[in-house]
């Protein structure tokens, strides 16, 4: 079970949601919305949001825009992730990292084995890290979306999680580009 050290101030991070679809609105947008309001309950900062349809240099360009934005610490995107001819976003964000977190993909696939049993075997979930900022795709389901966020990036992105946390090491990312 996750352990948080309460002694220690939380600190937010502020966080992009890219929905990748070429059907949803942000009417309609549950994936997206479902993002939204966990980050915004967990004390996080929703920095901006966004859907692009299923196009590699559409999806690209956004994140390289919320990458650029020093003021943006954290890229979620959702949908995409399947393998039907349409589902893109690993193909249009994976070109951008840095370096790539691959326990991220492992352990949301365990958590969605517990629950989608073998069918978790149909998404592509990856993150990365690209000039300082972090990046997570996520499925384009809202219960997929819940699993990423309630159980691993709720988590991470607590400075106060114990032993060790993504935010922590937040100013350290770009230290091979100083001096």
């Amino acid at each position: 079970m996750p352990r948080l050290d309460e002694t220690r101030p939380f600190i937010p991070v502020r966080i992009a949601v890219l929905t990748v679809s070429d059907t949803r609105t942000l009417k309609d947008d549950r994936s997206g919305d479902t993002l939204a309001g966990l980050i915004a309950a967990d004390g996080h900062e929703l920095a901006d949001r966004a859907i692009e349809k299923d196009d590699i240099p559409a999806i690209r360009a956004r994140v390289e825009k919320w990458i650029a934005d020093k003021t943006i610490d954290v890229v979620i995107t959702t949908g995409g992730t399947g393998f039907t001819g349409r589902d893109v976003t690993p193909e249009a964000v994976k070109p951008l990292f840095e370096k790539e977190i691959d326990g991220f993909s492992a352990l949301f696939h365990m958590i969605s084995f517990q629950k989608i049993e073998t069918s978790t075997i149909q998404s592509r979930a990856c993150g990365g890290v690209a000039h300082g900022t972090y990046i997570f795709c996520l499925p384009g389901s809202p219960g997929a979306c819940k699993d990423g966020w309630n159980e691993i990036l709720k988590w991470q992105l607590d400075n106060r999680h114990r032993p060790c946390n993504f935010v922590e090491i937040m100013p350290r990312l770009e230290e091979h580009r100083k001096g």
